[in-house]
C-alpha cells in the first residue's frame, strides 16, 4: 500500500513540479529581496515579485511539467488565462496572509512570513494546475510535439 501511494505521488510530474517550484519560488523570494532591498513597500514588492515568479511558472509548468505542448494559440491563451486566475487567487492569498502575519501579529521578520506563505502556495499552485489549468486531453492531444 505504502509503495502504491509513493508510485503514485512520486514521479515525474511531482519531481519536475518541485524542482520548477523551487525555481519559481527563487525568482519570487531573489525579486522580492532585491526590490526590498531598494526599500520598496513590502506589500508592492510582494505583488511585483508574484508577477514575475507567474510568467515564470507558466512557461516552466505548461512545457516541463505537465507537458503541455499545444501552440494552438487558443489553447494556450485559455491556459494562460486560467493559470494567471489560479495564481491571482493564491497571489491574493499571499498579499492577505502577508499583511496579517507582518501587520496583524505584528512579526517583523517579513522574510520568515514570505517562507512560510510561499509554502502554502506551492501546494495549492500545484492542485490548481494539476486539476484545473493542464488536465490532460482524453484523445492525448498534449502529448504531441
Amino acid at each position: 500500500m505504502l509503495e502504491r501511494l509513493w508510485k503514485k505521488t512520486v514521479n515525474r510530474e511531482t519531481v519536475s513540479y518541485l524542482i520548477f517550484g523551487v525555481l519559481t519560488t527563487l525568482v519570487d523570494w531573489i525579486s522580492y529581496w532585491l526590490m526590498r532591498q531598494g526599500e520598496m513597500d513590502y506589500k508592492l514588492a510582494t505583488v511585483l515579485s508574484w508577477a514575475a515568479a507567474v510568467l515564470f511558472a507558466f512557461v516552466t509548468n505548461k512545457l516541463f511539467v505537465f507537458n503541455s505542448r499545444s501552440l494552438e494559440p487558443k489553447k494556450v491563451w485559455n491556459e494562460f488565462v486560467s493559470f494567471v486566475l489560479c495564481r491571482a487567487a493564491t497571489g491574493a492569498f499571499t498579499v492577505v496572509a502577508m499583511i496579517a502575519m507582518v501587520d496583524g501579529l505584528g512579526i517583523r521578520q517579513d522574510f520568515i512570513c514570505k517562507v512560510v506563505v510561499s509554502a502554502i502556495s506551492l501546494v495549492m499552485n500545484y492542485g490548481f494546475s494539476k486539476l484545473f489549468i493542464f488536465k490532460k486531453e482524453a484523445d492525448g492531444a498534449d502529448d504531441q510535439p
